[in-house]
């Protein structure tokens, strides 16, 4: 009942051990089943398990031996002889791993290897986990308390938790898998990861970020880092239980959202500025045309009119590129109504300006800067890095007539990340772009735990900028009344 037959990218994309090449048909061990297994597709889809809470302490893992990859070896290769491959998609996860496992359990009673239970749990879990999904990073993979993880080649794991790097016991049995497990990520997004093409961007289908780079480039062996996405989006409520923001400045974010203010989001890596990001456009009006940008797609709108367009990479030749400029101007002809750039790193961000100043209001993109003012440094050398012949006046009136707002999100020193200032650019003065700040975030000290103390404070400037603007969308109101708390807390 089990028919053999060729397993193409099977192993290697499993993670785990390479299966052998194809052969005749053989005799099964257990072929008195009647279970038939499922070849694993491109898409693998790992089992829903509810991560366990923040507090919950990890189950350690055991050290890998060389006996124990041995043994895992035997069997998974008894099991690629075994299970009729052709008929993966017929069945869910769920039942494809109660499938194997009852096989892989066959096959160790037939082939008499002496193991304690746990153990064989543990081969269990190991199996599933490289023939149906990514292999060791699936324990981590199913923890939603995890925001980053970071493989350093086979023998070392880091993860972010909480806002602090530590490191995890999980590793691969050796960099060979480690890179077989990249290339199974890469490869469900069309992309390739190789000697040839060492380095690559990609995503998992929940949508969290992937990159990978590879020997000769990476000298200890692949180096792979994810950025984990939750699924279940932050809102700005949540924003607020977190202390990232105070309820009256998330008031003026979604005003600002809302009122279709231009908005770029700087910050440094890991500071939450896809959060916000995604956020911020939780307020875009639902019949709206948004068109998004990305080299990897992760933003998470929920509008129902949304076109997602992703950058290509060059093919193996060299040709095909397709890069960020070139969908953003694509963007001008698709008719949107706002474009959002996942982030800004070059001379695309020229015609993103373009679009700002072009009746496409409400555009949002993300740029890497550490204050609003090197943000607008950053946007000027972006500028110049394409080529444009513009006098800097020219290129600084640009900017100053396109971008309304930049909101400042920051990564502290204690792991937290916070929104450090709202502030808006309102003209020119001379040749200097003129800024000023509605609120800033201001550090105070710290607890005896070495988390920082801080509060949100008004600057007091009174009406925005952008009163106008609200005041078309009849939000003045709750601006003005969002404002005067904010006030009314920073003299207490």
């Amino acid at each position: 009942m089990f028919g053999k037959r060729g397993n193409e990218g099977f192993g290697k994309a499993g993670g785990a051990i390479a299966p052998p090449p194809p052969a005749p048909a053989a005799a099964s061990p257990v072929a008195s089943s009647p279970s038939i297994l499922v070849e694993p597709s491109r898409e693998p889809q790992r089992q829903q398990v509810t991560p366990p809470p923040m507090q919950t302490p990890q189950r350690k893992r055991p050290v890998r031996t060389d006996e124990y990859y041995d043994t895992k070896q035997q069997v998974f290769s008894a099991l690629i002889d075994t299970i009729d491959l052709s008929q993966l998609s017929k069945l869910d996860s769920e039942s494809a791993r109660e499938e194997i496992r009852d096989i892989v359990n066959d096959i160790i009673t037939i082939k008499n290897f002496a193991m304690s239970i746990s153990e064989q749990e543990e081969l269990l879990e190991d199996i599933c986990n490289d023939v149906l999904g990514y292999g060791p990073l699936e324990p981590l993979l199913a923890r939603d308390d995890i925001a980053d993880i970071m493989v350093n080649g086979a023998g070392q794991t880091f993860i972010e938790v909480g806002g602090k790097t530590i490191e995890s016991e999980i590793r691969f049995r050796d960099n060979a898998q480690l890179l077989s497990i990249c290339q199974r990520i890469v490869s469900q997004v069309g992309r390739r990861v190789d000697e040839s093409s060492p380095i690559c961007d990609a995503r998992l289908p929940d949508g969290s970020r992937v990159n990978v780079i590879a020997p000769p480039l990476s000298i200890d062996g692949p180096a792979l880092t994810i950025r984990k996405f939750k699924k279940d989006k932050l809102t700005l409520d949540q924003l607020v239980r977190f202390g990232a923001i105070t309820p009256e400045g998330a008031t003026v974010l979604q005003i600002i959202g809302r009122v279709r203010c231009n908005v770029i989001i700087s910050g440094g890596t890991g500071s939450g500025k896809t959060t916000l990001l995604n956020c911020l456009t939780n307020y875009i009006d639902r019949d709206e045309r948004v068109i998004t940008c990305e080299d990897t797609a992760e933003l998470q709108l929920q509008q129902p009119h949304v076109v997602r367009l992703e950058t290509r990479p060059p093919n193996i030749e060299g040709e095909g590129e397709i890069t960020m400029r070139d969908l953003v101007k694509n963007c001008l002809r698709m008719r949107p109504e706002r474009i959002i750039v996942g982030e800004v790193r070059g001379p695309e961000v020229f015609d993103l300006l373009q679009a700002m100043n072009t009746g496409h209001d409400g555009s949002m993109g993300t740029i890497h800067a550490n204050t609003p003012r090197e943000c607008l440094s950053r946007i000027e050398s972006m500028i110049a890095m394409g080529g444009f012949s513009l006098p800097a006046k020219t290129v600084r009136e640009i900017i100053s007539t396109s971008v309304d707002v930049i909101i400042q999100a920051a990564r502290l020193r204690d792991g937290s990340r916070r929104i450090t200032q709202i502030t808006e650019v309102i003209g020119m003065e001379g040749d200097v772009i003129i800024t000023q700040d509605l609120m800033r975030y201001e550090i105070e000290g710290e607890d005896a735990g070495g988390r920082l103390i801080g509060r949100h404070m008004s600057t007091g400037v009174g009406k925005p900028h952008f009163w106008d603007r609200a005041r078309y969308f009849n939000e003045e109101k709750r601006l003005a009344a969002a404002l005067d708390a904010m006030e009314a807390k920073t003299k207490e």
